[in-house]
């Protein structure tokens, strides 16, 4: 399901008041039943372990027992009324259902039901008018085609499977994903806070939840496992907020598919995929992105153990050379450093190690864990004391140590102790990557709130993170203006009559029709000038764009051979820009159904589709963001100044950017929106050509 909300919508979010749904005075399981393959089973056992802390109301219409039980025929028979309703019926009787439980005074509704807008627009209808039923009784609805909710902290217990608890808030639209999730946190010893099926999101959506875990007490980190963000612009607002009040959020997703491309008619269209887009939200929002379940779990343990940031300095400790040169390239791939260390900090690693250890980071502890496991205590120590070291990655062989015998055993647990004990007291990211993860000493590492791996990957992976984490600016998901008068046609004159406007330069250029016209213009600029024909898509593609018409001769020629070719409606004489020492970038916008106008800035002209050296950002983009975009491109060196090229006015190229933007923001009517090539020189920026595409 998509919704595509007005823009402005998302700045209008308020918090919906969820404290029926997570801890409910009462409970009533609507279709609870016997048959173990049912839901309305599975959802009932769970509930009636926690009946102790409110009543627990199972109703069926058959009215006889389930689970030793007594049941209702109706939800409005249970004394006492209900807060939450859990529906677990055949789609036929959802309806009824909703209505029993309105009436029993239910202010959350639980749908696990399928068969709504999944089936198509006749689901899609019916389930919109339930939605609006539940929330014109001031209800609110979870699903339907759900899996169910749970709150640990406050023993709310309704979902098909128990889950840990733990510090993690999760919002998912895959039962098994949380599933597999839960079985991960738990191995680490964490486990949920709270956990919400969205299903179509009819009405609660994965904003709204976000919004109600950043509240919520118990409540860390947020973790999500979503396959649709419904009004998208919402969605990041809610995780930004979340951020910043401290509470990490991380996000598993799909999205690489081309589906929603296949009708683009620019360049930007072609270039912005929904997995760009959804990066370029969750980068304006400082959500952690990742791509499966077990990246997902070990950084949110990550977090779990280290929120105070770190950097990409990174000390490699190793007890081999095979181990510690891996985890150097490892580390490297992730974004981090391992830089040579100062003299005096390998002169008092030196004082501890062998004379065959390398001490120059990596280091190689070169036999010292067999020698004097306490070693790697004072190793580590003098690594997090240095300055120069902002994180330690350990590799190799510790927890294995134990195996040769029990005084060794002892002794490397007790090490182990002692390292916990030294990575508290710095506060610096340390992560453990262990042969031996299930040993006794690794174990222990794990238990004093160590982040301890199977995989050097999956350390240097997190690592990476934090670091990353530490350099990021604060989250800012731009407000979208209000709309402003519509553009009254898709042409190139009006496109950049439009940008003109908005604030980004053009050469000077006059609207024309006939030769005579064309020629008149041309002398009024004085200079070379370039014919373009009015009315095309692609003018350059279809022989619509003559360059370089140097005198009244060749503007008349171009004029006539135009003509004849392509009989356009008009055409627009305009001054030769000086391309000499410039760079060619593009810069679109594309209206996303789900986050709204998204911005590409990249190298342009010929180049654009050829090399793909594009950036994304939620639009509009001020000029500090429209720089960083410029800066992040592989190009950047261009714009700085290469091989005795002069640098371009950046700033100008960044004001620029943030004015195209701008533009299409304040115009929902535009669907695409682009500038290619935009010329940034010495001396400022032009917009050599543009065009816009209205949305249907």
């Amino acid at each position: 399901m998509t919704l595509t909300l007005p823009d402005g919508a998302a700045e209008l979010a308020a918090v919906r008041d969820l404290s029926a749904l997570f801890d409910p005075a009462s409970v009533a399981i609507i279709g609870a039943s016997n048959d173990q393959t049912k839901y309305g089973n599975w959802i009932a056992v769970q509930a009636l372990r926690s009946d102790h802390q409110r009543p627990v109301h199972l109703v069926n219409r058959r009215g006889e027992p389930v689970l030793g039980c007594s049941v209702h025929r109706r939800a409005v028979d249970a004394p006492g009324g209900v807060d939450l309703a859990v529906i677990a019926v055949p789609a036929a009787g959802f309806a009824d259902a909703v209505d029993d439980a309105l009436a029993a005074g239910a202010r959350a509704v639980v749908g696990i039901t399928a068969g709504f807008a999944e089936l198509g627009e006749e689901g899609r209808k019916r389930e919109a008018a339930l939605a609006a039923r539940i929330r014109q009784a001031g209800a609110v609805l979870l699903g339907p085609n759900c899996l169910g909710v749970l709150d640990t902290t406050s023993g709310l217990r309704l979902a098909s499977n128990d889950m840990p608890a733990g510090p993690v808030g999760f919002v998912s639209q895959s039962g098994n994903m949380a599933l597999e999730l839960s079985r991960h946190l738990e191995r680490d010893g964490l486990g949920f806070s709270r956990f919400a099926s969205l299903g179509n999101q009819a009405d609660l959506t994965a904003a709204d939840l976000i919004r109600s875990y950043t509240e919520h007490d118990g409540t860390e980190l947020i973790a999500l496992y979503c396959e649709d963000f419904g009004d998208g612009r919402a969605f990041a607002r809610a995780a930004a907020d979340a951020v910043r009040a401290g509470k990490p959020v991380v996000l598993l997703t799909v999205g690489a598919g081309q589906a929603s491309m296949r009708g683009a008619r620019s360049h930007t269209g072609a270039l912005t995929s929904d997995s760009a887009v959804i990066d370029a939200a969750c980068r304006a929002a400082g959500v952690d992105r990742v791509t499966t379940v077990a990246e997902l779990a070990h950084l949110l343990g990550a977090l779990h153990r280290n929120r105070h940031g770190g950097g990409p300095r990174v000390a490699v400790i190793a007890d081999g050379g095979g181990h510690a040169s891996l985890a150097s390239d490892v580390a490297e791939a992730h974004g981090l450093l391992v830089p040579e260390f100062g003299a005096d900090l390998i002169s008092g690693l030196a004082a501890e190690l062998p004379p065959s250890a390398g001490t120059t980071n990596p280091v190689d502890l070169a036999g010292a864990g067999e020698q004097d496991i306490t070693s790697f205590g004072r190793v580590l120590d003098l690594a997090l004391s240095a300055d120069e070291v902002d994180a330690v990655l350990v590799t190799g062989y510790f927890g294995g140590y134990g195996g040769y015998g029990e005084a060794l055993a002892d002794a490397e647990t007790v090490t182990a102790r002692v390292m916990a004990e030294r990575i508290r007291a710095h506060g610096k990211p340390v992560a453990f990557h262990t042969m031996y993860a299930e040993r006794p000493a690794a174990r222990e590492l794990h238990d004093q709130g160590v982040s301890v791996f199977s995989s050097v990957e999956h350390a240097a992976q997190v690592l990476g993170r934090i670091a990353e984490r530490a350099a990021r600016p604060v989250p800012h998901v731009p407000a979208l203006p209000r709309p402003a008068a519509p553009a009254p046609d898709d042409g190139y004159w009006s496109a950049r009559e439009l940008l003109r406007q908005g604030g980004l330069d053009f050469p000077t250029a006059h609207l024309v029709r006939t030769e005579d016209e064309a020629a008149t213009a041309a002398r009024e600029i004085d200079g070379p000038v370039v014919l373009k024909a009015m009315g095309l898509l692609h003018k350059s593609d279809a022989g619509g764009v003559a360059l370089g018409l140097a005198d009244e001769g060749a503007v008349r020629a171009a004029h006539a051979d135009m003509t004849r070719r392509l009989d356009p409606p008009g055409y627009c004489v305009e001054a030769m820009a000086d391309t000499a020492h410039g760079v060619e970038l593009i810069v679109g916008v594309r209206r996303d159904p789900r986050f709204g106008p998204v911005a590409l800035v990249g190298l342009g002209g010929i180049f654009t589709e050829v090399l793909r050296d594009i950036q994304l950002a939620l639009a509009p983009v001020t000029a500090a963001e429209a720089e960083a975009l410029l800066d992040r491109l592989t190009a950047a060196p261009l714009l700085r100044g290469v091989r005795g090229r002069p640098a371009v006015n950046r700033e100008a190229a960044a004001r620029a950017v943030e004015a195209i933007t701008a533009v299409a923001a304040a115009h929902p009517e535009i669907a695409e929106l682009e500038v290619n090539p935009l010329l940034a020189t010495p001396k400022g920026c032009l917009g050599l050509d543009a065009r816009i595409v209205l949305g249907s």
